[in-house]
């Protein structure tokens, strides 16, 4: 009974944050609507969350960010609103309902300038701006499948300068990172991904990283947070 307060009031919280500060954009949170409209699932970030990614964009100086995990472009805006009005989002989405309805959300907020949409398997996507020889990026935010966050790091980094900033999303996961991973059942792959995930940044020389536990309307999860050396 405790816990389910706790979960409840900090969801409260989250919505006074958003008033207090104003954090909600109009065009943004129709987006979000229109993306629930269609049946997309409603695991995007929160406002508040969003508005953290904008701000890392901004305060990086990023001009070109890399997305892996689109879906209904509601984080994608956010780092569209950081990278300004010269600045380029890549964004991979594996589904083509999620692309169509991102796409017609950045439309809707006046971004679709900003962003590309690469659709198909975030891991071919990635090895395909690696071979084209794309420049790097200096803020790169993963949230995508977890069972492939080793593949999805290992391609960042190589998509990456001194200096760029990795973001790995959902690596709490209500607590089940603790977990043998065995005992999530459908769940298991993508948990272990996520333990997977973390040990690289912790062995990987070229990277220094650290991870927050967060509480909201998303419930408890976090980040791992990344800079690559």
């Amino acid at each position: 009974m405790i816990r389910h307060s706790a979960e409840r009031e900090s969801a409260e919280v989250d919505t006074y944050l958003n008033e207090v500060l104003g954090l909600e954009i109009p065009e943004l949170e129709a987006g979000r609507e229109h993306a629930h409209d269609a049946g997309l699932p409603r695991i995007e970030v929160s406002t508040a969350q969003g508005k953290f990614l904008q701000l890392m964009a901004e305060i990086t100086g990023a001009r070109r960010v890399l997305e892996v995990g689109t879906l209904g472009g509601y984080s994608t805006s956010w780092l569209a609103r950081g990278v300004g009005e010269r600045g380029q989002v890549i964004s991979c989405e594996f589904e083509p309902l999620h692309a169509s309805v991102a796409r017609e959300n950045l439309q809707r907020a006046g971004l679709s300038e900003r962003v590309e949409i690469k659709l198909g398997a975030a891991k071919g996507s990635l090895e395909n701006l690696i071979a084209a020889g794309a420049k790097p990026f200096e803020l790169i935010f993963i949230d995508a499948d977890k069972r492939n966050n080793v593949s999805y790091l290992e391609l960042a980094l190589e998509l990456s300068r001194a200096g760029t900033v990795l973001i790995l999303d959902n690596v709490i996961r209500g607590g089940a990172v603790l977990d043998d991973a065995a005992e999530h059942g459908a769940n298991e792959a993508d948990v272990r991904g996520v333990q997977e995930g973390l040990r690289w940044l912790r062995d990987s020389p070229r990277v220094s990283a650290t991870a927050l536990q967060t509480v909201g309307a998303k419930g408890w999860d976090g980040f791992a947070i990344a800079r690559v050396l």
